[in-house]
């Protein structure tokens, strides 16, 4: 494969557009250094024609958000027959909707929270459910929009009303899950290290603590029991291939383990198109399995293909 033209694709038009560049910008360098020729391309409302004068030989889809992960770009690329990276356009769109996506998991066997789906304005000045709970917009990712209510909220949090939300009408409610924050990616079929991420300075893992610089710890491999270890590298390989994802995905977890050490685990959500800097979770993954950033973007390339 080496030699090969590859199409970065990054940036684009949704929230997570400085993710995007970041995630993009380390991978295109990292594929240059396999051997890869490779054409970065900072994706805007053209990116059909563009890619049609291209014709890479692969394109690595380092966007994130909605029309980078939601199976916009997926149709794009099928209808141009160049083989892509990550999921295809249903489980792409099927993971995108967190409501859709723990329905399939429920039915799959995958515990999770109580939630429902509601408009914005449908929840008003009343508690849709006893707090604390979560509010979530639907189709967004890195912890945009995400609020928690804590018990002594007397209503729900104003901003779903206010001409500020720009987080789409959908919004999913859910049952707050107290706990660690666990997470695990999957590899083609095969369950990576499961990590805990310890926000240092936020009450949850929300945008700061993601990206801003000291904003969390990563502990690889978690310091759990085996038993729970092996069970949440087994929900994150069962929520992958029960959504129908390809390449790599991660799924998110929460472990209360206040009252017994096995505690209950909560599948949360999964995320098609992981960040893909060398300090990112799911490289980290890679990482503690002996595989170099190089290493693991060579095998994503490699595994590109269409109707995925």
């Amino acid at each position: 494969m080496s030699g090969k033209h590859v199409a970065v694709l990054m940036g684009g038009f949704s929230s997570e557009r400085p993710v995007s560049l970041s995630s993009g910008t380390a991978c295109a360098d990292a594929l240059e250094a396999e051997g890869f020729r490779v054409t970065r391309v900072d994706v805007d409302r053209n990116v059909a024609s563009v890619l049609a004068d291209l014709r890479p030989d692969v394109v690595f889809n380092a966007l994130h958000g909605p029309y980078g992960e939601d199976g916009s770009i997926q149709g794009i690329l099928e209808y141009l027959e160049i083989p892509y990276t990550h999921s295809g356009v249903l489980a792409s769109a099927l993971a995108m909707d967190k409501g859709q996506a723990k329905l399939v998991a429920k039915a799959a066997g995958i515990p999770v929270a109580e939630a429902r789906v509601m408009t914005r304005f449908e929840i008003g000045n009343e508690h849709p459910m006893k707090p604390p709970y979560v509010v979530k917009p639907v189709r967004e990712g890195s912890s945009f929009g995400v609020v928690i209510v804590q018990e002594d909220r007397s209503h729900p949090p104003q901003v779903l009303s206010s001409s500020e939300w720009r987080y789409g009408e959908a919004v999913m409610v859910e049952r707050y899950i107290h706990g660690r924050e666990l997470t695990c990616g999957v590899m083609g079929d095969t369950p990576l290290g499961v990590t805990e991420i310890i926000p240092l300075s936020h009450d949850f893992y929300d945008y700061d603590a993601k990206y801003a610089e000291g904003g969390s710890r990563h502990v690889i491999p978690a310091e759990i029991s085996p038993n729970i270890y092996q069970t949440i590298q087994s929900l994150a390989l069962k929520a992958h291939q029960a959504i129908g994802c390809r390449g790599v995905s991660r799924s998110d977890f929460r472990f209360d383990d206040r009252f017994s050490k096995d505690g209950e685990v909560i599948w949360l959500e999964i995320n098609t198109q992981p960040g893909m800097t060398p300090t990112s979770l799911v490289p980290e993954m890679a990482a503690h399995a002996g595989l170099s950033f190089g290493e693991f973007l060579r095998w994503m390339v490699e595994d590109a293909s269409c109707l995925r």
